[in-house]
């Protein structure tokens, strides 16, 4: 198993780690970090942000979890978390850190080519999505090091980055081989360390379901299996959260759906690439189309209308699914967007799930006009309202309620309004 590497501010929570894991390696401190609250950020609240990677919005009234079920009931839910298009994970975790579009904060999908930075950003590549420069906006683990709030993630979009030179105090650089429990018991002992150190808002993320829904799709035992262990793991960490006696508040949100894809309709990216007219970069249910210089853009789009079976190409300011018209360069002239129920990929893939026997996978991406592709928002805690409910609501507005729950001033900027989902709290 790769080495995790522990990223940690204080001598005194080295000493701590060193005890008590000593494979671990520690990283330099920085002092662009909070490493200890402020008195007045000491008698602020306590906020825990959890994401669940690909969980649905019906997923607990289908298999009934337990522990997820009673803290819903004492609790605030949604109806659903509606996603940012496109329905994909680094985009929309980030717009929930910041309270941005993808348009504005800049990261406009999990592969996207950057004109400033003449590179083409990819969540997979080495150290990329460490890079801080990549990422606009002011999340909120940021806002809260500035007003002097000791903050910590095990995972979480954008937390392994120094942004505006800033990372929560406590952070991990992301590992997938790490199992739950242990994020849980890291978090139960952040809760538990003496108060000048004790991280005010903590992140957690959990892949779990976005992995067994890509896998074997929606409605399958799998599918089942991976929620009830993953709720066993959240019971936990309440639990653990409630034996520390501190007035913690929890969110538990998701970054998107999932939607059953059948594998015969992939459309296959290689009939379509022209790489002496344009770069392509595929993203299932959203195609960037980079025109190469001086190819003029009307001919590309003439090319691709050509071709146009179960999708349609679009000039990007143009294209549906979007809140707003896109005019960030980074999304390329030209998107082209298939038919739901369709999915972009290249024919090696495509053959190989046939071959062998797959018929149908999870997928997400689609316009978030599609319910499937919509998440979850459900919140606990001494700031929530008790089994109260509100309708759909847009993951923008998701920054400002931490925003207002931490006592930090709402930057003006923002495509979030409090206003839209300020009622979950009480008076």
């Amino acid at each position: 198993m790769i080495k995790r590497k522990v990223l940690l501010t204080s001598v005194f929570i080295i000493g701590m780690i060193l005890l008590n894991s000593c494979n671990k390696k520690i990283l330099n401190p920085s002092n662009s970090y909070t490493n200890t609250d402020s008195k007045t950020a000491q008698k602020k609240p306590y906020l825990i942000l959890i994401s669940l990677d690909g969980f649905r919005w019906d997923y607990v009234e289908k298999y009934q979890p337990p522990n997820l079920s009673a803290f819903i009931k004492k609790g605030v839910k949604a109806e659903s978390l509606i996603p940012s298009f496109p329905t994909k994970t680094f985009p929309n975790h980030y717009t929930i850190a910041t309270g941005l579009y993808p348009e504005k904060h800049g990261i406009i999908g999990n592969i996207f080519y950057d004109y400033k930075k003449d590179t083409l950003f990819n969540k997979r590549s080495q150290g990329m999505a460490e890079d801080g420069s990549f990422y606009g906006g002011s999340p909120i683990w940021v806002e809260a090091n500035k007003a002097n709030i000791v903050t910590a993630s095990y995972f979480f979009v954008g937390t392994e980055a120094a942004i505006q030179g800033i990372r929560p105090t406590y952070y991990y650089t992301f590992d997938n081989s790490v199992k739950n429990d242990e994020k849980v018991n890291q978090a139960i002992n952040w809760l538990n360390l003496k108060e000048k150190r004790r991280p005010h808002f903590i992140t957690l993320y959990f892949s779990d379901l976005d992995n067994a829904g890509h896998r074997f799709g929606i409605n399958d035992e799998e599918l089942k299996k991976a929620l009830i262990d993953l709720d066993k793991n959240l019971g936990d960490l309440f639990k653990g959260v409630s034996e520390t006696g501190l007035p913690v508040n929890i969110m538990i949100v998701s970054d998107h759906g999932m939607g059953n894809q059948s594998t015969k309709n992939i459309i296959p990216i290689d009939s379509i690439e022209n790489d002496a007219l344009f770069m392509t970069i595929e993203e299932g249910t959203i195609v960037n189309i980079h025109p190469k210089k001086d190819v003029e853009v009307d001919s590309i789009l003439q090319y691709l209308r050509q071709k146009e079976n179960n999708f349609k190409a679009y000039k990007t300011e143009n294209t549906p699914g979007f809140e707003y018209s896109p005019r960030n360069k980074n999304w390329g002239e030209i998107l082209l967007i298939p038919d739901y129920g369709y999915y972009f990929w290249n024919q090696r893939r495509k053959d190989a799930l046939i071959k062998e026997g797959v018929t149908t996978i999870g997928i997400h991406g689609y316009d978030s006009k599609h319910k499937e592709m919509h998440g979850i928002f459900y919140a606990n805690g001494p700031a929530f309202k008790d089994g109260y409910e509100i309708p759909s609501i847009k993951n923008i507005h998701l920054y400002p309620l931490m925003c207002k729950i931490l006592r930090l001033k709402i930057p003006k900027s923002i495509d979030g309004d409090i206003n839209q989902i300020e009622s979950v709290l009480k008076e």
